[in-house]
């Protein structure tokens, strides 16, 4: 069946980890008829936990994309991690959709997540439902959530559907909008609607009237009407909650049990008939800078745009690239061009999916989601063009990475093995991060987590049948001078026939930190010739790579280079190299040399009670606590600075500190001098792997 832009819906079902999203979704598929049987996460045969880690671990780790047709429309369904370890999923699939579904455990109500969750929604505007689960449970709070989300998130909840009796006494749900029931169905069927028991008659009529004033507000004549009358038609109900939703302005919320299939044909009709489509929801197209950003619309004409917001690898498939259409019409069998290099890319097969399943399509339209495989140069982010010189999309935007590991492969032989794979899943994930550090002679893999870690190092193992040690990484220090200072050095050499001999007289002073190096000639009278002067420049740049104290680079250091001596036979630039670089080792030493330790800028974002255990923590360890602020909902900010080396572990020991609900992002401020033991440690240890970089000339 072909479905045009106005018939698609894209949703995101989000939430705190084990709200039960993979579970709801699994519901969904088998209500719409698309599996036979719901299986539960721990039999590990979910439709969209399907790769080896998740059925191992029982939790979500990837976004899987699933569709139903329900109403003739045809429903998009992202099911995302609830772990904030993999939050560039999350990305991937708030990016490309319209709307968000947030699950709540209605035993807990709003967690943690559901705040850092609904805060990125509301950074992107986006429109997004609320579905209160697990009503069958005696501990159910469901009754308290809207009003706590009114408090917490100021927004205007209002009951789509309403739940008859919690725990031992729950039987269904209202259908607030229709006016009837959908009492629990048994074992093995769908749920049915029903009249509505008249012991839950006030509850719905009170329900429906404030549902009827949400709607109202969505369009002015509605407004006048309810005004007037005091009530609304559920044709006029719809209207009105498109709008309002569509804009952004309320946030249906909906009751039910997944694990007891009731309140999602409510849900599914909701979506169907209310979400907002794809048509005319706009995408911003890159400028020279984010301000000068251009918006344009989702819409079947003009030429061919998607965006890859997904990627992955399938032993099967190979390489797949998850697509959002933007413009025109994305056909099997054709080409186009990546707009991150200008080269083509051949489109072979495209698919939807149902999870791990996929189904093959002639083509993909304008707002839909699907797949193509085998793509040879495309990356997460890229954006697909039918014209090569088009603008292109404003790319995903991924926090920095908190976490990182030093990785090594046990077997030299297998370091190559090991840097292909982790490149290439570092591509396909863009919170990930993989790279070598020559300063600190590491292979460093940094993620969202400890868990984000270690479950692609589990992943490499696996699949290359290889053994990957691990240690904590090195911090990158630097060093730099205190004082002033000058030296000389002569490099004189004589082996028969041409000798090498140059004399340099340097003079070296502090600079203002930041100001990196800057160098200056003041010889006079020829006593350096000017053809050897850049030769002396690059001995001074040779010798801060590698400083005096650590053999870290060296920084902030002005150069003079005073007076020299130079043969008229054995001079060379190599030998006045050489002789600037062991002068300015000499005057460095001269100089009060110190190291430099890397400073961060660090937010933490945690439930009020850990408060005061975050902020003495961030104290001992070095830290500056430059602010502290509410942010509602029970959350708090604290704003600070520590340094790096204080905080490798830090996702360790946040996680330890709030029972796994805080979280943080880092990004470098500067560099600050340490000396005393701090100093020695780092220099001892530095000592053991530096080696080379330290030796005298």
């Amino acid at each position: 069946m072909d479905f045009i832009t106005k018939q698609l819906k894209n949703v995101t079902i989000a939430g705190h980890g084990q709200a039960g999203k993979t579970r709801l979704t699994e519901q969904l598929l088998y209500v719409a008829g698309v599996i036979t049987k719901p299986e539960s996460v721990e039999s590990g045969k979910t439709v969209s936990d399907y790769t080896a880690e998740e059925i191992e671990r029982h939790i979500s780790i990837y976004a899987s994309l699933s569709h139903l047709v329900w109403k003739d429309k045809k429903l998009n369904f992202w099911d995302a991690p609830g772990s904030s370890d993999f939050v560039g999923e999350v990305i991937s699939a708030f990016r490309s959709s319209e709307m968000a579904l947030m699950l709540l455990d209605g035993r807990n109500g709003v967690q943690i997540e559901t705040i850092k969750l609904w805060r990125d929604l509301d950074r992107r505007n986006k429109p997004r439902l609320v579905f209160i689960n697990r009503l069958e449970e005696e501990r159910s709070i469901a009754e308290t959530i809207p009003q706590d989300l009114r408090e917490k998130f100021s927004c205007e909840p209002c009951s789509v559907s309403i739940p008859m009796g919690k725990g031992d006494s729950y039987e269904g749900v209202i259908d607030v909008i229709k006016g009837k029931a959908f009492f629990v169905p048994a074992d093995g069927e769908k749920e049915k609607e029903a009249d509505i028991p008249e012991k839950y008659m006030a509850a719905f009529e009170e329900a429906r009237g404030i549902l009827a004033g949400a709607a109202a507000e969505g369009d002015d004549d509605l407004f006048v009407k309810f005004i007037d009358e005091g009530e609304l038609t559920q044709e006029e109900i719809i209207h009105g909650l498109t709008i309002a939703l569509e804009n952004n302005r309320i946030v249906p919320v909906f009751a039910g049990s997944v694990v007891k299939n009731s309140g999602l044909v409510s849900l599914l009709d909701f979506i169907a008939d209310i979400a907002p489509s794809p048509e005319n929801a706009l995408e911003k197209l890159k400028g020279d800078a984010d301000e000068d950003a251009t918006t344009i619309k989702i819409s079947p004409e003009g030429n061919l745009t998607a965006l890859v917001v997904k990627s992955s690898s399938d032993q099967f498939s190979g390489k797949l690239s998850y697509l959002k259409i933007v413009t025109g019409t994305l056909n099997a069998d054709s080409e186009v061009f990546n707009l991150a290099d200008g080269r083509k890319e051949k489109i072979g097969k495209l698919y939807t999916s149902v999870g791990k399943k996929l189904i093959e399509v002639k083509k993909l339209v304008a707002g839909d989601i699907g797949i193509a495989a085998k793509l040879a140069n495309a990356k997460t982010s890229d954006t697909l063009s039918s014209v090569q010189n088009a603008k292109p999309l404003i790319k995903l935007r991924h926090p920095e990475p908190v976490f990182s590991m030093a990785v090594s492969a046990k077997e030299k032989k297998e370091e190559d093995k090991m840097n292909e794979l982790l490149n290439r899943f570092s591509e396909e994930d863009r919170t990930l991060s993989f790279q070598y550090n020559a300063e600190t002679k590491q292979n460093v893999l940094s993620g969202m987590g400890e868990l984000h870690i270690n479950i692609l190092l589990d992943k490499v193992r696996s699949t290359a049948k290889i053994t990957i040690d691990t240690a904590v990484p090195r911090v990158a220090y630097r060093e730099t001078i205190q004082r002033k200072a000058q030296a000389e050095y002569t490099h004189k050499k004589q082996s028969g026939g041409h000798g090498q001999y140059g004399r340099v007289v340097l003079a070296v002073e502090p600079l203002p930190r930041g100001d990196e190096y800057s160098f200056t000639n003041a010889v006079f009278g020829g006593a350096i010739s000017k053809n050897y002067i850049p030769g002396v420049e690059k001995g001074i740049k040779e010798a801060m790579q590698n400083g005096v104290l650590a053999g870290y680079p060296v920084v902030d250091v002005g150069s003079t280079v005073l007076d020299g001596k130079e043969h008229p036979v054995d001079s060379s630039e190599m030998a006045f190299k050489i002789a600037a670089r062991n002068a300015f080792r000499e005057a460095s030493r001269s100089a009060g040399p110190i190291l430099l330790e890397p400073i961060m800028n660090i937010t933490v974002w945690v439930e009020a009670k850990y408060l005061g255990d975050i902020m003495s923590d961030l104290s001992s360890k070095r830290g500056r606590i430059l602010g502290q602020s509410p942010l509602g909902g029970g959350i708090e900010e604290i704003r600070a600075q520590a340094p790096q080396a204080e905080l490798i572990k830090y996702a360790i020991d946040l996680r330890s500190m709030t029972s796994g609900t805080g979280s943080f992002e880092t990004s470098f401020s500067h560099y600050d001098p340490i000396s005393g033991k701090i100093a020695d440690d780092v220099i001892a240890k530095a000592k053991e792997f530096m080696g080379d970089y330290l030796r005298e000339d």
